[in-house]
């Protein structure tokens, strides 16, 4: 059964329009050796995927659903990303050898959508749709966006914690890379959470989408506010796991974390009875499946919608050996 889940500089540009856009390109109409514009097979396609990294988890489930968009839908599909979601720099060296190597559609979940925008303009320009997956890139002339709302997403995951701990309880916010877009709106979630039910945030750390650097911001949370944290809402499951470290080394036990993903090493933690207790889950597979097949359509001129969204669920103990179940299913 079909699975329904289912970007250089100006000279690269123009020795690669060919390949990356003909299919946009119109001769004038009073040109002798007038070139019809063809829709191309979908044996044709090639989609170009730059993701904010490969080293995770969390993107491994999105590649695994690109790369099972094309094998259902018959398209060449590239998956690359940078080592770490700080390579701003590489991200966009690597969008514009996309381009450059010649693509029909790319797509990019942007570590930095001002710095992606400069890169992919040069894509939209030669007429190659655009589409973004994970994190808006918001540029003029983008097909499409496929994500989940992450402020709606990190609100649920703050509700959760609070109605297990009750309004009386003290927050603290452990956010993602300074400035990155996905970071300040998934902190605006949580907070929006802490502001409705009463909720004081006593700080909020940068981690830096890392768990050794959320390790660090926790054990500075844990120092400046000693026995009063009882909630820490964490940017992404790597991050619930090195404040779940500092919280263990310090002897901290009385404290909910929630992280933010759904990876499959973090609900196990959850059903270990560890401190991360919760875990929203986007859906990447989906996500990266849906991308892809929305990129298709774009190449072969169908209609798109300009946003996809994807649910959310946050994963507890009581719903985790599901999802962990479902997790497993998906890789088969």
């Amino acid at each position: 059964m079909k699975k329904l889940f289912a970007l250089s500089l100006a000279l690269v540009m123009t020795l690669s329009l060919a390949a990356c856009g003909g299919k946009k390109t119109e001769a004038p109409a009073d040109t002798e050796n007038k070139a019809e514009t063809e829709t191309p097979t979908t044996g044709d396609v090639k989609v170009a995927v730059v993701l904010k990294t490969l080293a995770s988890e969390y993107w491994g489930y999105v590649e695994a659903g690109c790369k099972a968009a094309a094998k259902d839908l018959g398209v060449d599909v590239v998956v690359v990303g940078p080592g770490a979601e700080s390579d701003i720099e590489g991200q966009v060296s690597m969008i514009e050898q996309q381009i450059g190597a010649g693509c029909d559609a790319i797509v990019c979940a942007p570590n930095d959508a001002g710095a992606a925008q400069g890169a992919l303009q040069a894509a939209i320009d030669a007429g190659i749709p655009v589409l973004a997956v994970d994190t808006n890139v918001g540029i003029a002339g983008q097909t499409s966006f496929v994500g989940t709302s992450n402020v709606d997403a990190a609100y649920e995951g703050g509700k959760w914690a609070i109605e297990q701990v009750g309004t009386d309880a003290k927050a603290v916010i452990i956010y993602g890379q300074e400035g990155d877009n996905t970071s300040n709106m998934r902190m605006e979630g949580y907070e929006k959470a802490c502001t409705e039910a009463g909720v004081e945030v006593l700080a909020k750390l940068s981690g830096n989408n890392l768990t050794d650097g959320a390790t660090k911001a926790m054990e500075d949370l844990l120092s400046a506010y000693p026995d009063q944290i009882d909630i820490v809402l964490c940017h992404n499951d790597d991050t619930a796991i090195g404040a779940m470290n500092a919280c263990k080394s310090a002897g901290v036990s009385d404290i909910t974390i929630v992280g933010f993903d759904g990876n499959a090493s973090a609900v196990k933690l959850i059903l270990d009875g560890e401190l991360v207790k919760a875990t929203v889950a986007q859906q990447p597979y989906e996500m990266g499946y849906q991308v892809v097949e929305a990129a298709v359509k774009a190449v072969k001129g169908e209609s798109v919608d300009e946003v996809i969204n994807a649910p959310v669920q946050v994963v507890t103990a009581e719903n985790g050996q599901a999802y962990l179940d479902n997790l497993e299913a998906m890789k088969g």
